[in-house]
């Protein structure tokens, strides 16, 4: 049996973690749930230099993979670097993935789309080397290297062919970053020449951002690859394309580890009011069900989630129901 390590998170993370077992347990998914603490909560009772404990160090190295729910990053100096991040880290996994795709009867505000972000999760200026140089100036090292540039490039040539679709489009700013965006095109590039059924464009990411809200059909069925920051910004942007990031699924890929969690944060601020959207941690769990071997299982989720989404009837505030996280969860494990 397959071993999945899940950290439950922040905020609402816990309550949209019990609302999606269920929905896993009727479809017939065969695996070991490992619960594990960590997160901002954990880290304000215990402090410590990371927010993972070491217990759970060891039972994410042991595990198949992990789930994580939203968890919470503090700001302020000091403060622990991301769970999501650190995960990311330890076990290479360069290639974050969120498909933006729109579902039925709920079309964002500027028509239907069906495109997929791939992020290079590892460096660039989330690598977080910070030097505080002065009382008055400080400085981040934007880390760029070839060998996770071709790994996440390669990742997403494999992706839109997986999918057959044929164009990539790769996020830049190389215009003004010269060396490090000059690195990673260069780098797309010469994994390109072994896709040549995959036309390659080049966009400077404030253009990408612009055409984003004004004709987003242009990116249909394309592979859309970039540095870490720049496509955090525009993956979150990408997802009012949907009508709500509670939609938006994703997965951190490596080469032989990969982290499951739904695109958007704790949402503090709701926790305990059973009023969050449930459905991109159960469309997470769904991909990893894949994942592991239970691609039935993760299908059949898909399947059923997309049905209570376009039959509207037991959906969240965010898609204009009245639901609540339970009611909408519930309603999709009763379609399986």
């Amino acid at each position: 049996m397959k071993k999945v390590a899940l950290l439950e998170g922040d905020g609402t993370g816990p309550e949209l973690i019990e609302a999606m077992m269920p929905v896993l347990k009727a479809s017939g998914a065969d695996a070991e749930f490992i619960r594990c603490e960590g997160g901002a909560e954990w880290w304000e009772k215990n402090k410590g230099p990371s927010f993972i404990p070491d217990a759970t160090w060891k039972v994410l190295e042991e595990a198949d993979c992990c789930f994580k729910g939203p968890t919470t990053t503090l700001s302020a100096p000091g403060t622990p670097r991301s769970v999501a991040i650190s995960i990311r880290q330890r076990f290479n996994l360069y290639a974050n993935v969120r498909p933006i795709k729109s579902f039925p009867n709920h079309i964002g505000p500027l028509g239907p789309v069906d495109f997929v972000c791939v992020r290079e999760g590892t460096e660039g200026l989330y690598s977080g080397i910070e030097y505080k140089l002065s009382d008055d100036v400080a400085s981040a090292v934007r880390l760029i290297t070839r060998d996770k540039s071709t790994k996440v490039a390669r990742f997403s040539f494999e992706e839109a062919r997986r999918r057959g679709w044929k164009k990539l489009v790769a996020i830049n700013k190389a215009n003004i970053l010269k060396v490090s965006d000059g690195l990673f095109l260069e780098s797309v590039h010469a994994v390109g020449t072994s896709y040549p059924e995959i036309a390659v464009e080049d966009l400077y990411v404030d253009n990408f951002a612009q055409q984003l809200m004004k004709n987003p059909q242009r990116f249909d069925q394309t592979v859309v690859v970039g540095t870490n920051l720049f496509m955090d910004i525009v993956s979150e942007e990408a997802s009012g394309l949907v009508g709500s990031i509670a939609m938006i699924y994703s997965a951190n890929i490596g080469d032989s580890h990969a982290m499951f969690e739904p695109a958007h944060g704790s949402s503090p601020k709701y926790k305990g009011m059973d009023k969050v959207n449930p459905a991109a941690t159960i469309l997470s769990a769904a991909w990893m069900l894949e994942y592991i071997g239970q691609k039935s299982a993760g299908e059949a989720i898909f399947a059923a989630t997309t049905r209570v989404v376009s039959e509207g009837k037991h959906v969240t505030y965010d898609l204009g129901g009245t639901a609540g996280t339970r009611e909408m969860a519930n309603a999709i494990a009763s379609q399986l």
